[in-house]
């Protein structure tokens, strides 16, 4: 993020409550010579992370078994009527009917351990790279957990509790608390900015309901941003999509926040909302939507929305490092695509089976989705937009973390 004056940071701020602010005083350290990058590709319905290169051919590391303690965790859920009711409630509402057990996962700084949120045990667990062993367990308040993200120092982990609309910040090397905050119901995506200074949290409200027609979208709950200051997790700021939608003649779309990324100098947000084909711009500065982009419809795709997952059209965002690209997840519409930031022209429809997420390739080149429908990641260049590889993972593969392991790790020693 560019650095602003005290002058014009205190304008901001009296515009915007506090939303951008100067770069953090100490940067994160940088890479280790002894650690390698690597993506962790998080297989819900497996348990498992596949650990892939983070470039290249995308070629599979190793895999970590990241529920070792599941008989331990079904015995407590068994013996208790409330989780067991939630549990199975996950089971066959978001599960689509298997268990949640792997959402979102980060590497610690040193690469010894990956911290992953496991909704179905209400739960986020730190597994050590080098023995799979559990390292902390902090259960969540509620029954479950979803995404997290990192702070740029990778001290902190901030996770939502879907059930409690509670966001709890984690060390991430012990597994203490350090902070939480109260947000919108269902607590979704969660970002820290550049700086380290504020957390996003998007709330997207109940998506298992049938209740999915436009007129019935109040039913859905209360849903809008919460940015707090990540220091005193004090909220700073709510929007409320619903308003910016209005104003632009979009009342019958949800203002159900899913997938988002910033630009660069983090001025404009991008971001997706359910059951809509396509995604929004945001003016942080003016706080309105600027632009609209709407993507091809497949024409194979039912137009009952109640057959769409979780409420979920398109469900993924991510941009190339320089700010030109954005490429989007297509979710029930089986493609991803690469849109110039520019122009808002899509390229290819590259198709792919139920992609949940994009992210960034280690070298920045390339757009990674995660096949959900076809258990395996696919590459996408950002120059041209066409497919560049696809790999093999576990079953239902949603989240896909870039992160750091050991340079000669190859998978948890044999116990």
């Amino acid at each position: 993020m560019p650095a602003f004056t005290t002058r014009r940071l205190g304008a901001v701020a009296t515009a915007l409550t506090l939303t951008l602010a100067a770069p953090a005083a100490s940067a994160a350290p940088g890479p280790r010579a002894d650690l390698r990058e690597v993506m962790f590709v998080g297989n819900n319905w497996d348990g498992t992370a596949d650990v892939i290169r983070s470039t290249g051919d995308f070629a599979r590391i190793g895999r970590i078994d990241v529920v070792p303690d599941r008989a331990e965790r079904m015995a407590e859920i068994n013996a208790d009527p409330i989780k067991w009711i939630y549990f199975q409630a996950i089971r066959n509402g978001v599960g689509e009917g298997h268990d949640q057990l792997v959402d979102d996962m980060y590497s610690t700084p040193d690469g010894a351990s990956v911290v992953v949120s496991r909704p179905s045990f209400a739960d986020v667990v730190s597994v050590d790279l080098a023995t799979g062993d559990i390292n902390w367990r902090f259960p969540v308040s509620g029954y479950r957990s979803d995404h997290m993200a990192v702070s740029p120092d990778g001290t902190r982990v901030a996770v939502s509790a879907s059930t409690s609309n509670t966001v709890h910040v984690l060390d991430i090397e012990t597994g203490e608390q350090v902070g939480s905050f109260a947000t919108g119901d269902k607590p979704h995506e969660n970002i820290f900015t550049g700086d380290g200074k504020y957390i996003w949290n998007m709330s997207i409200g109940e998506v298992n309901t049938a209740l999915d027609a436009p007129w019935l979208d109040w039913t859905k709950g209360d849903r809008h941003i919460t940015v707090v200051d990540a220091r005193t997790y004090e909220r700073v700021r709510v929007v409320d999509m619903r308003e910016r939608l209005d104003a632009i003649g979009l009342g019958d779309h949800s203002d159900a926040v899913r997938p988002a990324v910033f630009s660069p100098d983090e001025s404009k947000l991008y971001f997706q909302v359910s059951f809509f084909n396509g995604f929004f711009e945001y003016d942080v500065a003016t706080d309105r939507i600027t632009r609209t982009k709407t993507l091809p419809k497949n024409p194979a795709t039912s137009e009952d929305r109640t057959t769409w997952v979780n409420d979920s059209r398109h469900h993924g965002l991510s941009m190339s490092p320089d700010g030109a690209k954005i490429c989007v997840a297509g979710t029930m519409d089986d493609y991803a695509t690469v849109v110039d930031r520019g122009t808002l022209r899509e390229g290819p429809l590259v198709p792919v089976s139920k992609p949940y997420w994009a992210t960034v390739s280690g070298d920045g080149t390339q757009c990674v989705v995660s096949e959900s429908g076809a258990d395996r990641v696919t590459a996408i260049d950002f120059a041209t937009g066409e497919k560049s590889v696809s790999v093999p993972v576990g079953d239902h593969p949603q989240r896909v973390r870039v992160g750091r392991v050991a340079a000669d790790w190859s998978g948890p020693s044999a116990r």
